[in-house]
């Protein structure tokens, strides 16, 4: 009974293999996160507040290129499954063009619209110049974050999953010595942190490059492999992949709404959701891992023709999810008093981001619900639309209009405006996913084999 719910060795030996990296590697890229808000928080709560804000745009750019990475995961997982190194060639090509166009556009609007971008979140003077400030130099780092999202799916995709992972360990000790000499050791404050990250970002796609040309590994490829797209794979590839991206950006711009909401109705409650993030980020890394192993094992599978074997490692995955995320939110709630003494903050902000500590660390196992399906299974198996359609219903037709609500009308205390937000959000997906996981509709192969297989069933 525990097997078909947990599974046995072998799926823990496939699992850990490739969670493992990837959660550690993610645990650094959230260190580097977190390293940043705890010297900036050093200089006080308006500086704390402004990167915080700033660092959204970064955060979009991120959930963007996400929604580029999951589409094309699907194909280079799936195209991995029968070993079609053409297909994850040209999948990789095209994934590489678009994620760069995306780095360069958002680096354009944070090199000459910093202002534009910090007036959606406040209008207080202090916290936007300072916000402004940090935009202009972390902006330069946006074209490496895509290229570095782009190299890093591909090595995932494909369970090579070390490289990565020790290569942003070298970025984020850069970072965090980067940090210390330009925020303290020559007192540029907010701009020392946005040079420290501008510079370290760059150095993950580069020694990844690097690496790739000495050893030959699946980066490097012929130039006419790589661009060698078909109307018909073109077609196909925007199908899959623009719902994920359009999912991802809706998603993205709904949180972007809350938090515009929470900055202009108080900063400091803002501060607190920014050390809140920092910490959420290294709560998260594990379940990152184990999405990732999960998109590659189901789509490897549904990519094979292997259904009733996905489904199960789909089921499996999500009863694991649920576990840790009850491991993980207890955690949470226990530390919050070790956790908020490495930040130096009002008593009003300490307060706030205990109350926030303790909604997540209680709603987490059913955030992860959806979490693990529509991007672990969903996805994996081609089904791209599904996600699209459950976060216009929860973000934009519920969560954000019952947060506006409850803000601005009814005057709650932004703590039970914040739990609202995930109860809203949240509740009616679990319950959408669990039924589409059911139906197994979500079995969608873009291999021929995969097709022959799901028509035979």
């Amino acid at each position: 009974m525990l097997e078909k719910y947990f599974g046995g060795r072998d799926f823990w030996n496939a699992v850990l293999r490739l969670a493992i990296p990837i959660a550690f590697q993610n645990l650094l890229t959230s260190s580097f996160t977190l390293v940043d808000t705890i010297m900036i928080g050093q200089l006080g709560e308006v500086p704390l507040a402004a990167v915080g804000m700033a660092g959204q745009w970064s955060w979009l750019l991120n959930i963007v290129l996400f929604g580029f990475m999951s589409g094309a995961s699907v194909f280079i997982a799936q195209y991995w499954g029968t070993k079609d190194m053409p297909g994850i060639q040209r999948t990789y090509g095209l994934l590489l063009v678009c994620a760069a166009a995306g780095g360069l556009l958002f680096m354009l609007v944070g090199l000459c619209a910093p202002g534009w971008v910090l007036g959606l979140f406040t209008q207080e003077g202090p916290v936007a110049a300072e916000g402004v400030a940090y935009l202009q130099l972390a902006a330069l780092s946006f074209p490496a974050i895509a290229l570095n999202q782009t190299f890093t799916t591909l090595l995932r995709s494909t369970e090579q999953v070390k490289l990565p992972m020790y290569v942003t360990a070298i970025s984020v000790a850069a970072n965090a010595v980067l940090n210390a000499t330009f925020i303290f050791g020559l007192g540029m404050g907010v701009r020392g942190a946005a040079l420290a990250t501008a510079i370290s970002a760059w150095i993950s796609p580069l020694v990844l490059f690097a690496v790739a040309l000495k050893t030959r590994n699946i980066m490097i490829a012929p130039a006419k492999r790589l661009f060698h797209w078909t109307g018909e794979f073109i077609g196909q590839f925007l199908r899959i992949s623009l719902p994920v991206l359009l999912n991802e950006s809706l998603w993205a711009v709904g949180t972007v709404g809350y938090n515009i909401l929470y900055g202009n109705v108080d900063t400091q409650f803002y501060a607190a959701l920014t050390i809140f993030r920092s910490i959420e980020n290294i709560g998260f890394v594990f379940f990152v891992g184990l999405c990732h192993a999960c998109a590659v094992l189901v789509g490897k599978k549904v990519g094979s023709g292997l259904m009733r074997e996905a489904v199960d490692d789909g089921r499996r995955f999500t009863f694991v999810a649920i576990a840790f995320s009850l491991l993980v939110g207890g955690g949470v709630i226990a530390l919050r008093d070790v956790i908020m003494l490495a930040f130096n903050v009002s008593a009003t902000v300490n307060a706030a981001a205990h109350a926030i500590m303790l909604c997540y660390g209680l709603e987490l196992w059913l955030r992860n619900i959806p979490y693990i399906l529509i991007v672990g299974v969903f996805r994996a198996g081609g089904d791209t639309r599904t996600g699209l359609k459950y976060d216009i219903l929860c973000v934009w037709l519920l969560a954000l209009p019952l947060s506006c609500l409850g803000a601005l009308v009814f005057k709650w205390e932004l703590t039970t405006v914040y739990l609202v937000m995930l109860l809203a959000e949240d509740l009616p997906k679990v319950l959408l996913c669990l039924r589409r996981f059911r139906s197994r509709a979500w079995l969608m192969p873009v291999t021929d084999q995969g097709r022959q297989a799901l028509e035979q069933q």
